[in-house]
């Protein structure tokens, strides 16, 4: 992505900043509140999916985590000296994106429980992709790796893994 790609992705929403940084939170908060709302309808539900629906976002989420800092990719705001649309005063850990893995690997255990839950929550995953790249805290390659990422990460720890 370029400085110039950059200013037409965000321009649009120049003019109003805060429906950027509210849609982000508001999507997050939602993806956050919806997953411990599964997790106690599996417990009580005495789902033996239960200790995969956690360990599966867990472990995964510890993984990319580390890579993260490891890698140490710089954020666009970093690389093309940009005004980013969402605050952030993080160096660094850019790829893959952390908000979007969580969305996806989150996603791939609503469509174990309900597909139609499932393809809902990609839609919201799609759309905080998409809010990270035009608030510029991500590169478009950021977003898609953690997409990716957590999608295979579900599959395997909810589907391939006995």
């Amino acid at each position: 992505m370029t400085k110039e790609l950059y200013a037409a992705l965000s321009a649009p929403f120049r003019a109003h900043p805060e429906v950027v940084r509210l849609a982000d939170k508001a999507l997050t908060l939602l993806v956050y509140l919806a997953y411990p709302a599964l997790l106690l309808c599996l417990l009580l539900a005495r789902s033996p999916l239960l200790l995969r629906a956690v360990l599966t976002p867990g472990v995964s989420f510890v993984i990319v985590s580390l890579f993260r800092r490891v890698y140490n990719a710089p954020r666009p705001y970093e690389v093309l000296d940009i005004a980013p649309l969402i605050h952030k005063d993080t160096h660094g850990k850019s790829f893959p994106s952390r908000h979007v893995f969580s969305v996806f690997v989150i996603t791939a255990v609503f469509f174990r429980v309900s597909p139609p839950l499932g393809a809902l929550l990609a839609a919201v995953g799609v759309l905080i992709a998409l809010i990270r790249v035009i608030g510029g805290v991500h590169f478009p390659k950021d977003v898609l790796a953690g997409a990716l990422i957590g999608l295979l990460s579900g599959a395997a720890g909810l589907w391939l893994i006995p």
